[in-house]
């Protein structure tokens, strides 16, 4: 069945691809070179600074801060160690693009923050401190309350079997 379809489809293929030979049947097909057509709205091309693609549609400053570790402070504190203007990020060159990756590894972000961040964290809960027994009972360990509020850390409410509510 599939012979039988692309049998009739090759030879029209050949005419329409090669306009030069009118009525030849060639084994060959040949396409023309044609460009790939440019969409306005559709942008595929992503800067990627360290290891993250942040948007093209948002100005350098708060694409900037999607980079784990890079906050609003920081981002405009890059501008202004590279005396950068704070344009929309598709606008960028590409001299431009190099010079801010350079400037943003100088900080730990993403992977290594992460990793800083969750050893701290383990070197507490091995030496058994106050704020390392708390992240493993899983409560606050700055001082909040617990009685009504810490929901986050907590979790969903359980039940207590035989406890009513006063009135």
């Amino acid at each position: 069945m599939a012979q039988t379809l692309a049998l009739p489809v090759a030879p029209s293929l050949s005419l329409i691809c090669n306009k030069t030979s009118s009525l030849s049947l060639s084994n060959s097909v040949s396409f023309p070179i044609s460009i790939a057509p440019k969409c306005r709205g559709l942008s595929i091309q992503c800067a990627r600074i360290g290891g993250v693609e942040i948007p093209n549609n948002k100005r350098v400053e708060f694409s900037l801060q999607y980079i784990h570790g890079i906050g609003r402070s920081r981002a405009r504190k890059i501008l202004c160690d590279l005396n950068m203007e704070n344009k929309i990020t598709k606008d960028l060159t590409e001299e431009e693009l190099i010079t801010m990756r350079d400037e943003v590894s100088k900080y730990m972000i993403e992977g290594d923050l992460r990793r800083f961040n969750a050893l701290a964290i383990r070197r507490l809960k091995e030496i058994r401190c106050y704020r390392g027994i708390r992240h493993v009972q899983g409560l606050p360990c700055r001082g909040q309350r617990t009685r009504n509020n810490c929901r986050t850390l907590k979790g969903k409410r359980v039940a207590i079997a035989g406890k009513k509510k006063a009135r």
